[in-house]
């Protein structure tokens, strides 16, 4: 089996980017490094021979849950996936209950995402089985926010350990009710990069500003000058109990990524996306579909070879010494 040194890395499940250092996610990216050349030759390997993954999907996903049953497979192993409509959730039975009794049924992982935020964290301390945290409510999305440096990485990183350090990355939209956006603050801070955060000032408070090394600006204009990266969020409309702009219409207006925008930003700037798209509201389509601009399918490729390096270190945990 071939795998990269997982020394940094001892910790049994991932919950939120917060608690990893720096290396920690070095040894996430440097796992991938290793997956990622493998994508194309279909080869299954064995990491996760004989084990077997849940993917226990409380909320609804396409990207995620694909991507982490696709990884999962690509390692090896047997692959469950639960909604919540299907679950004995919806007749009442506890998430403890639920996962206590997933894991009385022989299950060697669990891949979840919840609607209540610190939900992961919680049953992380409940099993002895590696919990991976694929979305909290508002949050955190930790693989998300890996996949997103590591694309970030791939297009920017030079030098030995290739880092991004002082890039500049504008995060676009919702960030008031995106988990998303949490996670990636503390990935992309916890690694040099300077962000700004943009939006209408009710879904960008400025007391997003306390997070050291980023800011908070409410003129696009600024928000894009120089711009290395810019990340697109969606409106998280399911997650908002009062309207917070006054139309769709003036949003994009104000906020919307066009054509006429692009050129504010650096001349080699990417266009970053996490999924799903509204097309003509966040970002025209022509810039999302932009094959020297947009990295948006990278993204979803390199969340692949991401979370399998995530599903590896979590099930490998105790192996201290790089394989051969």
């Amino acid at each position: 089996m071939i795998a990269a040194t997982a020394a940094e890395w001892t910790r049994k499940d991932l919950t939120a980017i917060e608690e990893l250092s720096p290396s920690e996610i070095g040894a996430v990216f440097a796992q991938a490094d290793v997956f990622k050349p493998l994508l194309e030759s279909r080869e299954k390997l064995v990491s996760l021979h004989g084990q077997t993954l849940v993917n226990l999907f409380l909320e609804p996903s396409t990207r995620t849950r694909t991507a982490f049953e696709v990884s999962a497979k690509r390692l090896g192993a047997d692959v469950i996936s639960i909604s919540g409509n299907a679950s004995s959730l919806v007749k009442g039975e506890t998430l403890r209950d639920t996962a206590l009794n997933i894991r009385a049924l022989n299950a060697d992982m669990i891949v979840m995402r919840h609607s209540a935020a610190g939900a992961a964290a919680y049953l992380a301390r409940v099993l002895d089985i590696p919990v991976i945290n694929a979305g909290d409510g508002a949050h955190a999305h930790p693989t998300q926010a890996l996949l997103d440096a590591y694309t970030l990485r791939e297009r920017f990183g030079v030098g030995p350990g290739r880092g991004i350090e002082g890039r500049r990355v504008t995060i676009l939209g919702d960030i008031l009710f995106s988990r998303v956006a949490r996670s990636n603050i503390h990935c992309l801070t916890k690694l040099g990069v300077r962000v700004t955060l943009a939006g209408p000032p009710t879904l960008v408070p400025g007391t997003f500003a306390m997070f050291p090394g980023v800011r908070v600006v409410h003129d696009l204009n600024v928000a894009l000058e120089g711009a290395d990266a810019v990340m697109l969020l969606r409106i998280q409309h399911e997650r908002q109990t009062t309207t917070h702009f006054p139309s769709l219409g003036e949003y994009t207006s104000m906020f919307g990524l066009n054509r006429e925008r692009m050129g504010l930003l650096a001349p080699h700037a990417i266009i970053m996306h996490p999924g799903p798209i509204n097309r003509g509201v966040e970002v025209e389509s022509e810039i999302a579909d932009d094959p020297a601009r947009s990295v948006i399918l990278a993204q979803v490729n390199n969340g692949i070879a991401v979370r399998m390096g995530v599903l590896h270190l979590c099930a490998h945990r105790s192996r201290r010494q790089p394989e051969q």
